[in-house]
């Protein structure tokens, strides 16, 4: 059953990597979308200056602050809301948040009082967590995928994950920005733009884009504006937020986080995660959100493969003696700055102690072409779009065509810069899961990302797990072009419901990249010990500048769509979703 808080409501020669190895914003969206930050705006005044004594703090650090006495959850929430006010909705303005919470000092005040009484309840007691905009809260917040059509009543119960970090003592923070309906209304969409917060931004540099549609959650954690944010992932939406922002990012099995009470885009592929700034951190917070859920049925699936407690998995040892997976595929298809770095960190994994195994996906092309994953995700939204908006109320739409004709009545704020392609074309699917194409498209999707995919080469090669770099470093945001996507290594695990795990790995020019690290379905345990372990052998992790820009003096490159090897083709799938 899901837990419940009744204590609150609320060839020949060199190859390509011998050489590699010698060379060793747009802010608004118009007048409704700033009255409807209202809540964060009010702050905007109230800190002249970001306060840093805390940054970078994690939640075991924060725990024992809280412990000694020296630290109160309330003086916590107070230090994030004033880093938010200064730096987030005033300053650099990375407006990575939505919304905060109106009850959140009072949440972490009976918090505080609980803990003097009777103990923490865990790791999370007291420890602030934003949520993106697309998972439900039973409280004065809003739930609306970023979305102006989604503005109204707020939704009439907790979503699973809400529910289980109050649970666990957690204090629901806030709402973060992200790309409007998870990144899948527009072929031609900006990453981080929603109509109803305008641009999310990169804190290393305001004029980067922070990736994928949980930017706003990537670019918070990142900017130590919480100790924990939530995201969601249908494909690269947690792990590329994660690459661009230099965070951690957990893209769990699907089935081991529930899903209900998310605003979906396919209960194929659809999980929820956290950011953090470091492994621990993001492997306490994944203990807390794990369960069967009788909201959602794809649980069943990780009854008995299931933890309460992924620290314990922690070990900066963790890749010695490993044998490791590395997909070489991905190196020469975007940027050779990213091909440098990702040997660097290959570099630290064999000093670490692992073994490395080059490995081939024999169905990469047809994986990256997104044909059979589009078929899927398209009928998955229309269907799974309408049951969840048969659940709220108070709200402008009741069904995707709504939406539609919401959109097309408010283009003005809706869409001044990409229009609703993906929303026409699924609206034309039947949305029946019975259909002999959709069960075609998914029963291939298994094929190619699982048994001749991810658990191929697991087996075949004897590897624990599979290492590719993320994706490039962030583009300069471009609300008039689209985002600049050159390639991401999420989709094998994507369309197969498998598991990612990001860390730092190094940068480039100024801006982070990150390690992606997948595996087998539930193999969470194996991938966090990896990641722990690589975490401790590169500490890649600073601290992002909030730069107004690089300063490069380059000129920012137009989109590229064409398809190339191991890359996206663009007139098919998007990515970051």
């Amino acid at each position: 059953m899901p837990e419940t808080d009744p204590r609150s409501s609320a060839g020949e020669g060199l190859s390509r990597r011998d050489i590699l190895k010698m060379g060793g914003a747009m802010a608004g969206a118009g007048a409704a979308a700033t009255a409807l930050a209202g809540p964060v705006a009010a702050l905007a005044s109230a800190a002249p200056s970001a306060p840093t004594s805390l940054n970078e703090a994690t939640i075991v650090q924060l725990q024992a602050k809280m412990a000694s006495g020296s630290l109160s959850s309330a003086q916590l929430v107070d230090y994030y809301l004033d880093r938010i006010a200064a730096l987030d909705q005033s300053g650099p303005r990375v407006n990575s948040v939505l919304e905060v919470n109106p009850d959140a000092r009072t949440i972490a005040q009976a918090l505080d009082a609980e803990r003097k009484q009777s103990g923490p309840r865990g790791p999370l007691h007291g420890i602030p967590v934003l949520l993106k905009d697309n998972v439900d809260t039973h409280d004065q917040m809003q739930t609306a995928a970023g979305s102006l059509a989604l503005v109204g009543t707020p939704a009439t119960r907790d979503s699973t994950v809400a529910a289980r970090l109050r649970a666990a003592g957690a204090v629901i923070l806030g709402k973060t920005n992200l790309s409007e309906w998870a990144n899948f209304r527009s072929f031609f969409s900006s990453s981080g733009w929603s109509g109803r917060g305008g641009q999310c931004n990169n804190p290393y540099a305001i004029d980067r884009n922070p990736c994928g549609s949980s930017s706003g959650s990537g670019a918070a954690a990142s900017a130590n504006f919480t100790a924990v944010s939530i995201g969601t992932e249908t494909d690269g939406s947690i792990v590329c937020p994660a690459n661009e922002n230099g965070v951690v990012g957990i893209k769990p099995t699907v089935g081991l986080v529930s899903r209900a009470g998310v605003v979906p885009i396919s209960h194929t592929q659809d999980t929820v995660g956290p950011h953090t700034r470091t492994v621990a951190d993001a492997a306490a917070v994944l203990g807390a959100l794990t369960g069967v859920d009788p909201r959602d049925p794809a649980t069943a699936a990780s009854a008995g493969r299931l933890y309460h407690d992924y620290t314990q998995f922690l070990d900066p040892n963790g890749v010695s003696g490993v044998r490791i997976g590395v997909a070489r595929e991905y190196e020469g298809v975007g940027s050779p700055h990213t091909d440098a770095v990702f040997e660097q960190a290959l570099s630290a994994l064999q000093a670490a102690g692992a073994t490395l195994v080059d490995v081939s996906f024999p169905h990469l092309d047809e994986i990256n072409s997104g044909s059979s994953e589009f078929t899927v995700l398209l009928n998955d939204f229309k269907h799974d779009l309408n049951a969840y908006l048969s659940s709220r109320t108070g709200v402008p739409i009741g069904s995707l065509a709504d939406a539609i004709a919401f959109n097309n009545a408010h283009a003005a704020q809706e869409m001044p810069f990409f229009a609703q392609e993906i929303f026409e074309l699924a609206q034309t699917f039947s949305g029946d899961l019975s259909d002999p194409t959709y069960q075609a498209a998914v029963a291939r999707d298994r094929v190619i990302g699982g048994s001749e995919g991810i658990d191929y080469i697991l087996a075949h090669y004897n590897v624990k797990a599979i290492v590719a770099p993320t994706d490039t470093p962030a583009w300069p945001t471009d609300l008039i072009n689209a985002d600049h996507f050159v390639f991401g290594s999420s989709s094998a695990a994507a369309i197969v419901g498998y598991p990612i795990v990001v860390v730092p790995m190094g940068f480039s020019f100024g801006m982070p990249l990150g390690l992606s690290i997948m595996g087998a379905a539930f193999s969470e345990p194996t991938l966090i010990k990896i990641a722990s372990g690589f975490e401790h052998a590169i500490q890649a992790r600073q601290q992002p500048q909030f730069l107004a820009t690089l300063g490069l003096g380059a000129p920012a490159q137009p989109p590229r769509r064409g398809k190339r090897k191991g890359a996206v083709n663009w007139g098919v799938m998007p990515r970051r979703i």
